[in-house]
């Protein structure tokens, strides 16, 4: 029987992989080779906890080679390899690890990670909605799949998504940075700035809530305003992981610079 999942947080993703946790199974029922598989599918989960996803893929390869019916070392292999933005590999281990198991839902909201990291946002909603199945209180599956409807354009469905994610987990800042950018979508701006403000409030050091707001002030016609938040944003925004949106609000602010009249830059 399974043990209680473990999660481990990747800020790259803005999302959490699932993963599970070592194995332990009663030394009576183990063979050599089952006991090895075990072994390595351990050391596998240590190191990828370890932030060492390349040597986490060698040890849960081995572990399937001893014992090819193991799903959980599918479904972490294929984690490990989204660590390394192998989402073609990816997808295929979690279809290993769901063939295996069926009712997997570590499977489907791992495999629709790596759909929306590959551009496939259809695919993406239709495993988050399986994986809803057996977790209907997950908010991190309604998190993502607002995600993934947002980059499919459908806000109406992305706000559905984040308000329901909102009200079991109503601490989170990157949901109302996401639900902020649902509404300007919307052309909600006024509501669009009220979230910005709501996920800066929970979290001043939340960068990129200062860029949703610049565009919010922008399109509320405030341009000093939203030049004001599009530089508190290059200031706090890591370049590793937000070098696009750096590069966006450096073109916001060279336009807003170059306009003379607020209205001009709101309309903009």
């Amino acid at each position: 029987m399974r043990q209680k999942l473990l999660r481990i947080s990747l800020a790259w993703l803005l999302a959490v992989l699932m993963l599970t946790p070592p194995l332990t199974v009663p030394l009576a029922a183990q063979s050599p080779e089952s006991s090895r598989a075990q072994d390595l599918y351990n050391q596998g989960v240590d190191l990828l906890a370890q932030g060492q996803p390349a040597q986490a893929v060698e040890k849960f390869t081995a572990a399937i080679k001893l014992d090819p019916t193991m799903a959980e070392a599918y479904l972490n292999r294929g984690s490990a390899e989204l660590r390394l933005e192998q989402y073609a590999e990816a997808v295929g281990d979690f279809d290993k690890a769901l063939e295996l198991e069926p009712e997997f839902p570590q499977a489907y909201y791992n495999r629709a990670l790596a759909y929306s990291r590959s551009g496939l946002y259809e695919k993406a909603v239709e495993d988050y909605t399986q994986a809803l199945k057996y977790a209907p209180k997950d908010w991190e599956i309604y998190y993502n799949r607002g995600n993934a409807y947002l980059d499919l354009g459908k806000s109406r469905e992305a706000l559905k998504d984040y308000d329901r994610a909102l009200k079991l987990q109503p601490r989170t800042p990157a949901i109302f940075y996401n639900r902020s950018l649902a509404y300007i979508h919307q052309g909600n701006a006024a509501q669009a700035l009220a979230d910005a403000d709501a996920a800066l409030e929970i979290d001043p050091h939340y960068a990129r809530a200062y860029l949703s707001k610049g565009r919010a002030l922008e399109k509320l016609g405030h341009k000093y305003e939203a030049l004001a938040a599009y530089r508190q944003f290059l200031k706090s925004g890591n370049p590793a992981t937000d070098s696009e949106l750096l590069k966006r609000a450096l073109e916001r602010i060279k336009v807003l610079e170059e306009t003379k009249e607020p209205q001009s830059a709101a309309s903009g």
